[in-house]
Parts: C-alpha cells; sequence; structure tokens
C-alpha cells in the first residue's frame, strides 16, 4: 500500500477505533473479545484500503466487518459455553437513588442485552446504540430491511418480556455513562 494511503489508513484507525471498540463490546460484552474482533475487522479494513476511498464507506466497511465477524463468532461458539447472567427478580432488587437507579437499569438492559441471539443483538446495536437507519443496519448486517425490522422487533419484545416495566425503550438510547469501562 502506497504511504499516502497507509498515512490516511492510520488517521482513519485514530480517529474511529473508540466508536468501533465501543460497538465491538456491545455486540459481544468482553473487552478482550471486542478488541480481537475490531482487530480482525480493522485488518480486513486495511486489506480492502485501497478500493474504500471514501471515509464513509471505510467506516461502513469496518463496521460490517465488525458486525459479521461477531455474528460468526457466536455462531461458532459452543451453546453450552454462553454465559447468561440471571436478571433480578423483582424491582426491589434495584438501587432507589438517582444515579444509582440509573446504573441498576443499564445493568439490567445489559445482562438482557447479552441473553438475546447475536443477529437481534447486533440489530438493536446498530439501531440504538450507533444511532443507524433501518437501510444502513441492513447494509451493514447483509440482509433485507424487513430482516433488520423483525430482528429489532423481535429482541425488543424480547427484552421487554425479560425485563417488564423495570426497563422502558428510552434506556436504549445511548448515554456518555455507557463507556467501554468493564
Amino acid at each position: 500500500m502506497p504511504r499516502r494511503d497507509q498515512a490516511a489508513f492510520a488517521e482513519f484507525v485514530a480517529d474511529r477505533s473508540a466508536s468501533l471498540h465501543r460497538t465491538a463490546y456491545l455486540l459481544v460484552g468482553d473487552r478482550g473479545l471486542a478488541q480481537d474482533l475490531l482487530q480482525e475487522a480493522l485488518t480486513k479494513t486495511y486489506v480492502a484500503w485501497p478500493r474504500l476511498r471514501d471515509p464513509g464507506k471505510a467506516e461502513a466497511y469496518t463496521r460490517k466487518a465488525l458486525t459479521t465477524t461477531a455474528i460468526t463468532w457466536y455462531r461458532r461458539r459452543s451453546w453450552g459455553e454462553r454465559p447468561v447472567d440471571s436478571v433480578p427478580d423483582s424491582v426491589a432488587d434495584r438501587p432507589a437513588d438517582g444515579l444509582a437507579d440509573d446504573v441498576a437499569t443499564r445493568d439490567l438492559l445489559w445482562q438482557a442485552l447479552q441473553g438475546l441471539p447475536p443477529r437481534q443483538r447486533a440489530a438493536i446495536v446498530l439501531r440504538y446504540y450507533e444511532d443507524l437507519t433501518e437501510a444502513q443496519t441492513a447494509d451493514v448486517m447483509g440482509c433485507a430491511v424487513g430482516t433488520v425490522k423483525s430482528q429489532v422487533s423481535a429482541g425488543l419484545r424480547t427484552l421487554r418480556t425479560r425485563l417488564g416495566d423495570r426497563v422502558t425503550d428510552s434506556d436504549l438510547v445511548p448515554l456518555d455513562l455507557l463507556e467501554v469501562t468493564r
């Protein structure tokens, strides 16, 4: 790759790594695995970089590589090894004051999100946390817009069933507190 392209790629990585790592973390729930998936996605982007002159296309390409790599990882993983955290049985298990309440809500949502099938989780992360349109999400996931709608609908239905009224749809809006800190 020419030196000029290497510099552009390095700038892209410096500018977008934090956001892409956050997406990877939301997809898999593990910092180390998120870093591995991001590295794999960036490697794929590096190989394709000469064809990706537009930075917007590079980000979309990397996000798609990240999502498909995460889904592939879950498919290969044994279901017997998949960790599932239990959700508290009652609202009484939640702290009652301000920020602690927000943190508890976020943790409940986080646990339930990790229990979703990979494609539903990917659709919800891309739509609600990355704020992509249905068409953009479909492009990233490599599926039809209708599939995105059904995956999001099924995922939200599962979250509502698991969480009841402890978490509302507005809790899916990204928060500044939702940084990769785990």
